[in-house]
């Protein structure tokens, strides 16, 4: 029972964390579990659920409070989960713990493009080809496609390969490559992890692993810190907002580093 208070309360901090900054944070759950004696494949399911109840939460609170982008929800959510699929199908062909190597490699990158200042959002429209232009209430910004499509494109793939939602990836990209401001981005992100953590929890459950006497008190304070979670970043100043992303960004690739050479 003790063993389960602990895990519990582990799992309740890093949910506010994580949806405070617009992450999954599936490896971050993935790692305390395993650390707490908990199986690997209960732990992975255990943590997509997780997922699906903070991400749910969190995108109800930005939803409620209008800072999320349903256009670059289906757009990158669309083209994140294609190509996450396509990965994780494709991932038998490749040695796991390179992948694993070259994604925390980028993930630290993507890590400190979040700690740059700021790219300011565009006030003019472009009307050449391949730029979209998206104006909601006083936000005002420009995509550039030849950049967004196939960074996404490549981060989904990746991601899929290695079991992670990608949020880590589309943050980054939205704010710094796109000039997407840091509340949306981070709005827009929770509500295309709960769309994807979903289907990886319905597929690690149908294999088996699903441990409903820990799964299910680590959901519910998921939904309770996936409300606190996106409370606070309703709170908190973009800049500071942005700082943390890229920290936490950081600390999980350098997790992923240490995980990965620790099992060769």
């Amino acid at each position: 029972m003790l063993h389960t208070v602990l895990i519990v309360s582990i799992i309740f901090v890093l949910t506010v964390i994580m949806i405070m900054s617009g992450r999954g944070g599936g490896n971050f759950y993935v790692i305390a579990l395993v650390l707490a004696g908990v199986p690997v494949h209960t732990a992975s399911t255990t943590s997509q659920f997780i997922l699906v109840a903070s991400a749910l939460a969190g995108a109800l609170v930005f939803g409620k409070a209008k800072t999320m982008s349903w256009p670059l929800v289906l757009f990158f959510g669309g083209l994140n989960a294609s190509m996450a699929f396509i990965g994780g199908f494709q991932a038998h062909l490749f040695a796991g713990q390179t992948l694993k190597i070259i994604l925390s490699i980028i993930l630290a990158i993507a890590g400190a493009a979040m700690l740059l200042p700021e790219k300011q959002a565009s006030k003019t429209a472009v009307s050449r080809f391949g730029y979209w232009n998206i104006v909601e209430k006083e936000n005002w910004y420009v995509i550039n496609l030849w950049v967004a499509v196939p960074l996404t494109l490549a981060t989904g793939f990746f991601s899929g390969m290695v079991g992670i939602s990608g949020g880590s990836f589309l943050v980054p990209l939205m704010v710094v490559g796109c000039g997407v401001p840091m509340r949306t981005a981070v709005g827009t992100a929770t509500a295309m992890l709960a769309a994807t953590a979903l289907t990886g929890f319905a597929g690690n459950a149908l294999h088996g692993g699903f441990d409903p006497a820990l799964a299910i008190p680590c959901g519910v304070v998921a939904i309770i810190g996936g409300l606190i979670g996106g409370r606070f970043a309703l709170k908190t100043k973009p800049k500071k907002l942005k700082t943390i992303s890229g920290i936490i960004t950081i600390i999980a690739a350098v997790l992923m580093m240490v995980n990965t050479l620790a099992g060769k």
